[in-house]
């Protein structure tokens, strides 16, 4: 079973649409993979929380249905349990790219993982780093 890193951005994209290609590996892929994310995510969705009912096509009810049910896959790795090692070496490959990614980065050199992300600079920023823990939406379709 490989192990997948979620970012705020895979999340956010099945949030709101829960029936697409992302929403297809979630729901229904979990016997090949292990998803795995940072407590920073349910962060990120809370204060982004009024733009996704803004432009959702659900109920405020449907959507904290599909958030739980969400979560419900995901195992949260807290900061607390990174090594300060892993994390001072991941933060040079996000420095110039985005700082917040740093929750996804480190537990993806952590649990030697890879980081499934839909952020373009970040994946290319990562991947010139010589970081090749990323993988995208089609890349797992592959799988």
């Amino acid at each position: 079973m490989k192990i997948i890193i979620l970012d705020t951005n895979i999340v956010f994209s099945s949030i709101l649409n829960p029936t697409n290609s992302i929403g297809e590996i979630l729901f229904r892929h979990d016997d090949l993979f292990e998803f795995y994310s940072s407590e920073y995510l349910r962060e990120e969705i809370d204060n982004h929380r009024n733009r996704i009912l803004e432009i959702a096509n659900s109920s405020e009810k449907d959507i904290k249905e599909t958030i739980f049910q969400i979560y419900r896959r995901i195992n949260f790795i807290s900061d607390i349990q990174i090594p300060f090692e892993i994390c001072a070496k991941s933060a040079p490959l996000v420095r110039d790219i985005d700082m917040d990614d740093l929750p996804f980065v480190a537990p993806t050199t952590y649990l030697d993982g890879y980081l499934w992300t839909g952020d373009l600079t970040l994946l290319n920023g990562l991947r010139q780093r010589g970081f090749s823990k990323c993988i995208t939406t089609q890349e797992l379709l592959k799988l």
